[in-house]
């Protein structure tokens, strides 16, 4: 177990080696050589269903309210070792939400808290966005007039805009300012900086921002220039958790963030940003671009 892991990298934890567990205990189905489904599992516990149990192993919720159905779950799988048995439940008890987070949760679209809390705790992120500055690279200004530009449409309240710029605001400093122990590796598409947000002074602001947080030995960042090459059509961010399994995040078309484990799906990603980093401009490339077009 990871000395300073948070909350968030603690369920992560939990839910990996309960499904682990319950994979591989003595089966109970007919027909099972090994491990039961998560509908045997939860049979008869009133206050956890098997959706519930689903989002306890991909880490997003603990057994904060019935830590009682933990105990039963670890008897089910055959799990008779008292000192496993406690160090899980000490991992439970760890695993509460992310304070900082609680007062955001309203304000975010389904499966972002579960992303947030784990982004803070990556050792690498590498993402990609080919129309609008990745979030973590964003100013304050910026992020605010993105917002706002979308209210009509979206049909959002002022405060919701400033919520969710303070969050953005928070997410940048737990990640970026955590003594480099994150590296992160950043491609924007060049629409991503032509497109105007604001007005020619929070464009200029952005531009120097990008510049100021790309010469920082931890930040990688890359223009993916409007020339052939291999681009993805979708954004996307990898985040690389150490000891726990990687995760690839994307948005949907309803707002709501995805996440997965899956090796192939992380791999299929990963791929993707390792051909575009092959024709995306280089460092120095990248910040003379971004300076010529502050001077425009």
């Amino acid at each position: 177990m990871a000395a300073k892991r948070g909350a968030s990298g603690r369920r992560l934890e939990l839910g990996i080696q309960l499904k682990q567990l319950r994979e591989n205990c003595p089966p109970v189905e007919e027909g099972r050589a090994r491990g039961m489904t998560r509908k045997a599992a939860v049979r008869g516990l009133k206050a956890l269903s098997e959706p519930s149990l689903a989002r306890i192993e991909n880490g997003e919720l603990n057994f904060r309210r019935n830590p009682g159905d933990l105990r039963t779950l670890l008897r089910r799988y055959g799990v008779t070792d008292e000192s496993l048995v406690e160090q899980l439940l000490e991992l439970n008890r760890e695993s509460a939400n992310d304070e900082w987070l609680t007062q955001y949760r309203s304000f975010m679209p389904t499966g972002m808290p579960h992303y947030v809390g784990l982004e803070a705790e990556a050792s690498v992120i590498s993402a990609y966005h080919p129309t609008v500055v990745y979030g973590l690279l964003q100013t304050e200004a910026y992020a605010r007039a993105l917002f706002e530009v979308q209210r009509p449409v979206e049909d959002t309240t002022a405060e919701f805009v400033r919520r969710n710029v303070e969050l953005r605001m928070e997410r940048k400093r737990r990640v970026l300012d955590r003594d480099g122990s994150v590296r992160l590796r950043v491609i924007l598409g060049e629409a991503a900086l032509r497109i105007p947000v604001g007005d020619d002074e929070v464009m200029r602001e952005q531009y120097a921002e990008i510049v100021k947080l790309a010469r920082q030995d931890h930040v990688s960042v890359q223009i993916l220039p409007f020339k052939r090459g291999y681009r993805s059509s979708n954004d996307f961010a990898i985040i690389d958790l150490g000891e726990l399994p990687a995760r690839v995040q994307t948005d949907n078309a309803w707002g709501a963030v995805s996440t997965s484990d899956k090796p192939r799906e992380v791999d299929r990603f990963t791929r993707r940003f390792d051909a575009m980093v092959g024709v995306a401009l280089g460092l120095e490339d990248t910040i003379d671009f971004l300076e010529e077009l502050a001077r425009r």
